[in-house]
């Protein structure tokens, strides 16, 4: 697997924070959030972290989405994504 360029990184790492606020604005931690949906808690870890190599998939923040019911979207309409 080919390395993530600097802009590919920077990127990864908007959407790992975008992912953290709005799970933090469910007023849930991490642990309560991943109870509620039913998934792992280290996977929400792994979706918010910015430490991580790969970046998430397109299909996980539809995902992720459709958990906190907002649209791609409202996801991507942040000033997070602004240049």
């Amino acid at each position: 697997m080919a390395e993530l360029s600097k802009e590919d990184i920077i990127f990864k790492n908007k959407i790992a924070r975008r992912i953290k606020t709005l799970r933090l604005l469910t007023g849930l931690n991490q642990t309560k959030f991943a109870e509620k949906h039913d998934i792992e808690r280290q996977t929400i870890s792994r979706w918010e972290s910015q430490k991580t190599k790969r970046g998430v998939s397109i299909h996980t923040v539809r995902k992720f989405c459709k958990m906190i019911n907002i649209s791609l979207s409202d996801f991507f309409d942040s000033s997070e994504f602004k240049d």
